[in-house]
């Protein structure tokens, strides 16, 4: 039931009217987002997003119900909310569906049990259905998004602390440069060859698992009496009692329609591995990335200013990276980029002590 208001406040503390004013400002960003992710979907995803954003005209109107004349001028929503709102327009992409799985996740902690119960359970629905979309998009970019990002921190890291401790040992700027250079290739070719053998390991493993050609074309000639393709599905760990009954019917699917395959059942998707010469060169290509970033500083000055720009720049990919992996993770992106600029200066820290010390015995 929805309050009236009466006297000053009508019995609401200013604490709660501001909540409200702050949650309508949410709710009416959060409108304005899912019709923008919307403008830039098709077919069913596009229908989804539309229904969240009627539902969230829905709790549009039942804040200004309890706000009544107490509305007031417009508040901005939080500046999170205005970057989320960017993304959408600009990319409408997994990124600001992730990052929309996270603001239903903060919606449902915002509103308070004072608020109508259905508010707060659809909070709650909404962050799962947000979380399925998104999870379509995560899919998709899984194998592409990994190599990149692993490759471009491992590179950014490594050689990073590779000059870092050359560097602090005293020797020539030349050098460093040098060594990155070959940090750069040494750890790239690394990754290639590893994500080479990774894949083609891969694909060999499924292929031996497939069932071949020929035992598919032989399937009609078998004996319907012995019937042992039941031996097939037994093997793969159907109960005997089961596995008779599954080859009856696909003998009797295999005699009304010749196309059929009764053993593609584990046939191997080898499309969904992908090439292994095409994971190598992305590899080589995402760690080069970062790997250059470190030793660019020494290629226009040295000493302790072309390390301190060097461990600037690799700090700045670190927190974008970091922040990219918390988006897509449907967390705060905060901690993540705090996490891996820890992780990158931690290690550049040790080598920069090892070569300090290396240099003094020197």
């Amino acid at each position: 039931m929805r309050p009236t208001w009466t006297g000053h406040n009508g019995g609401v503390k200013d604490a709660e009217i501001r909540r409200w004013r702050r949650s309508l400002a949410e709710e009416r960003a959060e409108y304005a987002i899912y019709r923008a992710v919307a403008e830039k979907k098709t077919g069913q995803e596009r229908e989804i997003l539309l229904g969240l954003a009627e539902a969230e005209r829905r709790h549009e109107e039942y804040y200004l119900q309890l706000l009544g004349d107490r509305v007031g001028p417009p508040l901005r929503p939080s500046l999170r909310t205005r970057f989320l709102g960017f993304l959408a327009r600009a990319f409408g992409s997994v990124f600001a569906l992730a990052l929309m799985q996270y603001s239903e996740m903060r919606a449902t902690a915002r509103t308070g049990h004072e608020d109508d119960p259905a508010i707060v359970a659809d909070e709650a629905v909404h962050a799962e259905v947000v979380r399925a979309l998104a999870t379509r998009g995560r899919s998709a970019m899984s194998g592409t998004f990994r190599a990149a990002v692993f490759g471009v921190n491992d590179g950014l890291v490594s050689n990073l602390a590779l000059v870092v401790g050359v560097g602090a040992s005293g020797m020539a700027t030349n050098t460093v440069l040098f060594t990155g250079i070959a940090g750069l290739l040494a750890g790239a070719l690394s990754m290639a060859a590893g994500e080479w053998v990774s894949v083609s390991s891969q694909r060999e493993l499924l292929e031996a698992s497939a069932p071949s050609d020929e035992s598919s074309e032989r399937l009609p000639d078998l004996n319907v009496d012995a019937n042992e393709l039941s031996l097939v599905y037994q093997a793969r760990g159907v109960e005997a009692g089961e596995a008779d009954a599954m080859a009856q019917l696909a003998l009797a699917r295999l005699r009304r329609d010749r196309a059929y395959d009764a053993l593609a059942a584990d046939r191997a998707d080898l499309t969904e591995v992908g090439s292994p010469w095409r994971a190598a060169g992305s590899s080589f290509c995402f760690f080069a990335l970062g790997a250059l970033i470190p030793i660019i500083p020494f290629i226009f000055t040295g000493g302790l200013l072309a390390i301190g720009v060097a461990a600037a720049l690799v700090g700045a990919a670190l927190i974008l990276t970091g922040g990219i992996v918390g988006i897509l993770s449907g967390k705060a992106p905060g901690p993540r980029a705090l996490r891996q600029l820890l992780i990158g200066y931690g290690a550049a820290a040790v080598t920069y002590l090892l070569g300090l010390a290396f240099g003094t015995v020197l």
